[in-house]
């Protein structure tokens, strides 16, 4: 992890049997993940997480747990959050990895954090599995960001418990895990509160805690548990997540790395280092989907959409964590529309269903994961591809897309087509809380409306271009050079650049909580974690805990 030497490849699949740091228990509808973090379980060498401070390792562990509640117990209704350690809940992001980590790492890690925390929120408010936390000690940084993800804080009162968001004053960094956003946007605490308890590194405690919104109650340590249980049982009653369903079993992904060939059953990945691109080809279904939503649940993980979105994101992850010079994904689709709208319209009737509704909120994640990822996105549509609905997702979360107008002389397939379902018109929210169609037509709103008359229509690359879904329509002629420039034009300028100018166009309107992390926090974060205050020779983060005194250049930029 550190600037230097190859790094190992992180794998983002687990299970509860392999966890080491996280602890799941099930009684009913309540359930506690317990973070018991193992200090000599690092992901990497050269630290130790001492009291329950976390690395991406971690952090792997607790989204594995989040899936699997969602999907696995659909009796469940409500979490608790707590600590396995006495006296202590976590002390946040380990200080000696982030100082140790290259600058990509860091933000990264910041992203996935982010982006789990992100589902924990959904999970309370779209799926009705409520998240709490039982804070039974010192609670700082990430820590501390980790409870703000829920949605109910309960606190020891024992004079040492307290919550703190100490990175400005101890590392002259932001709580990287969205703790200001979600102080102000979220539990509304006002700002002039904000702005102290930020700059004020030993915490908050007790009353001061609850009258200031930063946590919702306080109790003696010795009631801190019973308190949690009680509240989990009161957020438990109001779920509608069926108590006398079977969930279904999330079985280990199958996934093959053969040099620069990734290979799952419904998505192909190959990384070509010369162009530094990636080539990645999503398979449409190959048969109908079950007939009802009993069949459904009877499919499992092999249900086409559910499948999709398990190896989408693990394809997702892997190339931004491991991959990071490959700058440009080049997205493929291959299949038969028919079979595609024949999934989206059982996603569409089922939709009240518990196991349909994670389906769909998984696909949701997966999309935006692929937003807010700092890479290029450029979809291509071919004779052969299959961009109907759900998938045409993947076009429409592209940068730019390219469609070929007519067929090639040289193929007897018929030309490419685009088709809408009524999945593009709710189903998949981008982070700013609009469909990407909405996003897409900001200055016509009225477009969007008149598209819905389209759905299930066979649009050829003229009528999609005019109806504003495709960004250029080459022809058989102009399709090899375009297309091939295009791709060494954007691996040809800074990556630095395009990272800003793309987290800077793709969100356009309204900003929302997950806009204003993904957006302003990153840009931010990136800018500071570069900074020397933060790790230069004498930066917060490179003498912290060294007894050394931190030289700050002073000049404000």
């Amino acid at each position: 992890m550190a600037d230097t030497g190859e790094r190992a490849r992180v794998d983002f699949r687990t299970e509860p049997a392999g966890y080491q740091h996280w602890k799941l228990d099930v009684d009913g509808p309540v359930a506690t993940l317990a973070m018991d973090v193992r200090e000599d379980g690092g992901l990497r060498p050269g630290y130790e997480l001492k009291l329950n401070s976390y690395d991406l390792g971690v952090d792997i562990e607790l989204y594995d747990a989040i899936q699997r509640l969602r999907f696995e117990h659909p009796e469940v209704g409500a979490v608790i959050v707590t600590s396995g350690k006495e006296r202590v809940f976590c002390a946040g992001a380990n200080i000696r990895m982030l100082s140790r980590a290259a600058h990509g790492w860091k933000v990264n890690f910041c992203k996935f954090t982010n982006e789990t925390r992100n589902a924990m929120e959904e999970a309370t408010g779209e799926s009705r599995q409520f998240y709490l936390c039982a804070v039974n000690g010192p609670c700082a940084g990430g820590g501390y960001e980790l409870a703000l993800a829920t949605d109910w804080i309960v606190m020891a009162d024992d004079g040492n418990t307290a919550v703190s968001l100490p990175e400005v004053p101890l590392l002259a960094v932001l709580p990287g895990t969205g703790g200001l956003t979600r102080l102000v946007d979220k539990r509304r605490v006002r700002r002039d509160r904000a702005d102290f308890f930020c700059t004020v590194a030993e915490g908050i405690k007790g009353a001061r805690a609850v009258e200031w919104g930063l946590v919702d109650e306080v109790v003696p340590r010795s009631k801190l548990a019973e308190i949690a249980k009680r509240r989990a049982a009161e957020f438990a009653a109001r779920t509608d997540r069926p108590a006398a369903a079977r969930g279904i079993a999330l079985a280990p992904l199958e996934r093959t790395i053969d040099g620069d060939r990734i290979r799952y059953r419904h998505v192909a990945c190959d990384v070509d280092r010369g162009r530094g691109l990636a080539q990645i080809t999503v398979s449409g279904p190959t048969a109908p989907p079950p007939a009802d939503a009993d069949r459904i649940r009877e499919a499992g993980c092999a249900f086409w959409p559910l499948a999709l979105a398990r190896e989408l994101d693990d394809l997702i992850l892997h190339l931004r964590t491991n991959e990071e010079e490959i700058g440009l994904w080049v997205l493929r689709t291959a299949g038969r529309a028919d079979l595609v709208e024949a999934y989206d319209r059982s996603l569409a009737t089922h939709r009240d269903d518990w196991l349909v509704r994670e389906v769909r909120l998984y696909l949701k994640r997966t999309f935006k994961r692929i937003e807010v990822s700092s890479r290029s996105v450029f979809a291509l549509i071919e004779p052969g591809s299959c961009y109907a609905g759900t998938l045409l997702e993947l076009a429409l979360a592209a940068d730019r897309s390219y469609m070929l107008e007519g067929a090639r002389q040289s193929d007897a397939r018929p030309p490419a087509t685009i088709r809408l379902s009524e999945l593009n018109f709710g189903a998949f929210p981008m982070v700013n809380g609009l469909t990407r169609l909405a996003s897409r037509f900001l200055a016509e709103p009225g477009r969007v409306d008149k598209l819905r008359a389209r759905i299930g229509e066979d649009l050829d690359a003229a009528v999609a271009a005019e109806a504003g879904l495709v960004t250029f329509t080459p022809d058989d002629i102009d399709w090899d050079d375009e297309v091939r420039i295009a791709l060494e034009e954007r691996a040809a300028f800074s990556p630095d650049a395009l990272t800003g100018m793309e987290a800077s166009i793709r969100f356009g309107g309204p900003e929302t909580l997950e806009s204003k992390i993904f957006g302003r926090l990153s840009a931010w974060q990136n800018w500071i974690f570069q900074r020397s205050n933060a790790v230069g020779p004498k930066g917060a983060l490179e003498v912290y805990g060294t007894g050394q005194r931190t030289e700050f250049d002073r000049r404000r930029v």
